[in-house]
């Protein structure tokens, strides 16, 4: 504990400093650089000196030293390694990472190496329909695409076990914490739902997904909600309450328009002076505007063939 730190007081690191978490906070810490190199048809001309130095040597009977073409003949062919377009090779020289290919083509690297296959195209993968609890409790399947490529090959090979499971495993993790955080609907002012904040919400849980498969040497391109409802089991009751908040919103609507027609006729009344009416009136014609205005269905008018008060 430091001098100035407080007792009962914990240290809080960022997550960007955050020690690995475990028994010994074990890291595997490499990084990518090229492997030394050169190109494979150097390789093929030596292979071509070595066969015909062999050729001349047992030409003029000098056999103790045809093996020793012959070992570099076999030591150039298992050193010669042909990359396609979108792979690399991660090189290991007895247990020590030496350097990745990225040349596209045949390459001469260094003899007795190991080498590891790996692909750096831009991949991308669905996860599974995950059912968890927004931040009000409600029970809500989610799943999302992402898209993602490998840039440290040499963290991607050994500093996790299998890249591919753990960016699936990881990119889950992060989906059940971001969808937690956040509402399906209805939030408060201001705030950002599942259902209403989609860009924000997949942006949140990109930077998410990215710091959590960093540690592999994986960059994350683009995540995207694929999927988003209420699960089975509150699917009808939450569909029977977005239809009462929208036939709420409907009718407020319906009112707010028609005390407003009400109020101008008889303000219109009133100008022109066409009839004068009283408060009882007014109150009967208002109650009769509102309903005819309100209702559901089509007013059924009555005639009045006496007088006002009648």
């Amino acid at each position: 504990m430091s001098e100035s730190q407080e007792p009962g007081q914990l240290q809080q690191s960022t997550p960007s400093e955050a020690a690995p978490v475990g028994h010994r906070g074990a890291r595997v810490d490499i990084h990518e650089r090229p492997a030394v190199s050169v190109n494979g048809w150097f390789g093929v001309v030596v292979l071509v000196i070595c066969v015909l130095a062999a050729n001349q040597l047992l030409k003029y009977q000098n056999a103790g030293w045809v093996a020793l073409p012959i070992i570099i003949f076999a030591l150039v062919v298992s050193s010669l390694v042909i990359v396609q377009p979108g792979q690399a090779r991660a090189v290991q020289f007895f247990g020590r990472y030496v350097g990745t290919v990225r040349q596209t083509g045949m390459t001469w690297v260094i003899p007795l190496t190991v080498r590891v296959r790996l692909s750096v195209r831009v991949r991308n993968f669905e996860t599974s329909h995950l059912k968890v609890n927004d931040a009000n409790g409600n029970p809500v399947e989610i799943a999302a695409i992402v898209v993602w490529q490998v840039a440290d090959t040499s963290k991607a090979v050994y500093a996790v076990d299998d890249y591919v499971g753990f960016v699936t495993v990881q990119a889950e993790s992060a989906l059940r914490h971001v969808a937690t955080a956040h509402p399906y609907d209805n939030a408060p002012e201001n705030g950002t739902t599942l259902r209403g904040s989609t860009d924000i919400v997949a942006e949140e849980l990109a930077h998410e997904v990215a710091q959590r498969v960093e540690l592999a040497g994986v960059e994350i391109i683009e995540v995207r909600i694929s999927h988003l409802a209420y699960a089975q089991e509150i699917a009808q009751a939450m569909l029977r309450r977005q239809q009462a908040d929208a036939v709420v919103a409907a009718r407020s609507r319906i009112v707010e328009g028609a005390v407003g027609m009400v109020e101008m006729a008889l303000a219109r009344l009133s100008e022109r002076g066409i009839v004068s009416l009283d408060e009882e009136r007014k109150a009967a014609m208002v109650s009769n505007l509102m309903v005819v205005l309100c209702g559901d269905q089509p007013a059924s008018p009555i005639v009045n063939a006496g007088s006002l008060y009648t």
